[in-house]
């Protein structure tokens, strides 16, 4: 059997032959589809990506306010869609709910569990959307 260990590559991907091959291809394919695509798509994909951003941060947001994991259970998430959440917060931020902060955002969490039951719905009252 043969020890390559003392012909090391310069990375985990070699000379980078299959990367760089694989970055040129995807960046062909974007020019091609960015020229391609409408412009009332590029304003869809935008939206959607801003509603996807606005939807993390108000996941974050409640996991800090309600005490993680467990706070988000007791206030009706199940277990598979926090770890949904919490994986799709990972990809986008890089860092676990938890670990991550927003600058400029201070979170005074007990002034808002002195004040959340103010906040509470009433069930009866329906609301009509915008």
């Amino acid at each position: 059997m043969t020890d390559f260990r003392s012909e090391r590559m310069p990375s985990p991907e070699g000379h980078g032959n299959a990367a760089g091959r694989w970055r040129q291809a995807w960046d062909a394919y974007s020019r091609t589809v960015n020229r391609a695509m409408p412009p009332a798509a590029k304003t869809q994909a935008a939206n959607l990506a801003s509603r996807l951003v606005e939807d993390q941060i108000g996941f974050w947001l409640m996991w800090q306010l309600e005490g993680g994991f467990k706070g988000l259970q007791r206030m009706g998430m199940s277990r598979s869609a926090i770890y949904r959440r919490v994986t799709a917060f990972r990809r986008r931020w890089g860092v676990h709910p938890d670990d991550f902060s927003l600058p400029g955002v201070t979170i005074d969490v007990e002034a808002y569990l002195r004040g959340r039951d103010s906040l509470a719905v009433d069930p009866a009252v329906e609301v009509t959307p915008a």
